[in-house]
Order: C-alpha cells, then structure tokens, then sequence
C-alpha cells in the first residue's frame, strides 16, 4: 500500500510539473507570440504526439507479454514519461489555438514530408508498422522481449531524429529544452537496450 501511494504521488506530481511546463510556455522567450500553424513548433508537437503515443502502446503491450522485470521496468518508464511528455505538447497545442492535425504529411517542417510513406501504420521513421505491433501482441517471453528491445530502438532512433530536428527549428525555448531533453534522454535508452538485447543474444535491426 505504501508503494502504491508513493507511485501516486509521483504521479501527481508529475501532472503538476508537466501543467506549469506547458502554461509557462505562453511567455517563453518568445515575446508572447503564438507560432504558426505551419510552424517547427507546431509542427513537432503534432508529430511527435503521435510518435509517441505508438511507443506509449507498445510498452503497455510488452508488459503483458513477459514477466522479465528488467522489460517490464523499461518499458513502465518510457510508458510514464511519453505519456506525460505526450500531454505538454497537446496542451501547448490547445494554448495556442492550434489544430493537433495537419493537411501536410508527417515532418513537413522539417522539410522532409516525404521521409515516410506512412504504409501499413508507419506514418514517421521509426515507427512500428501495423503488421509489427500486431505480432508484439502474440509474442510472450524472451521473443516479446527481444523484439519490443529492437521495436523501440528503431522508434528512438526516428524520435532522436526529430527531436533534434526542434533543436534546431523550433523558436519557443522550452519546447527546444523539451526537445533536448528527448535527444538525451533516449539515446542513453538506445544505449540501455543495446545490452539488454546482448544479453537475450541479440541485436538491435540496424
């Protein structure tokens, strides 16, 4: 009981932190201006929204599918901080009057709308395709493992991409601190699942 209401906790607090990250967004260096529809900024949150939200399901998938609690940890944690990362840049969406979808392909302020054919589900580099999430979902033991290990890495690898892509395109300084943070923080992951792969004898798929 004790451990449930820390976890709570945390995650109150959490909300919290992520609610005055997202209004503090309105006078962040930007002298107040609302970016465009067509801005990096905007253009970021809507995508990685969605890349997000991808790698939100598969961890929640893996977690049914195998009692190793090295996974199951991982995958808690990138369940946790995607979602609540998910959140903010819906929200900032919301704040500045935004639509969370778009006419123009995926990554279309990055330059790049024709990176990704968006086939079988795979709307941004990275991403699990349909047929992939489908068979993550059949999978149990140290197979669900290894391939949720090699899933997320791809899906790192595409969302290290675009975080970078804010780094340098987009104007609202906590969105690009956001976006930092990202690049750091899923590429000491990349690293993470590089050994847990070894380990099961394995590799990542490219």
């Amino acid at each position: 009981m004790r451990q449930a209401g820390l976890i709570a906790g945390a995650a109150v607090t959490a909300l919290v932190a992520a609610g005055a990250i997202t209004y503090a967004v309105a006078g962040d260096d930007g002298g107040g201006r609302t970016p465009s529809a067509e801005s990096a900024d905007a253009g970021f949150a809507r995508d990685m929204a969605v890349h997000h939200q991808q790698a939100v399901e598969m961890s929640y998938i893996v977690r049914d599918r195998t009692k190793d609690e090295e996974v199951r940890r991982l995958a808690y944690d990138i369940a946790q901080t995607q979602a609540n990362q998910r959140g903010m840049m819906i929200g900032w969406l919301d704040l500045w009057g935004l639509p969370k979808v778009s006419s123009q392909p995926p990554m279309t302020w990055m330059g790049m709308g024709d990176m990704a054919s968006g086939k079988d589900g795979a709307l941004m580099p990275g991403m699990a395709t349909n047929t992939e999430m489908k068979k993550l979902g059949e999978l149990s033991g140290k197979q669900a493992e290894v391939f949720f290990l090699q899933l997320m890495t791809d899906h790192h690898q595409g969302g290290v991409h675009m975080a970078q892509g804010c780094v340098d395109k987009c104007t609202v300084g906590v969105e690009k601190r956001l976006a930092q943070g990202m690049v750091d923080a899923q590429r000491s992951e990349i690293g993470l699942m590089a050994d847990m792969l070894k380990e099961r004898g394995a590799a990542p798929r490219s």
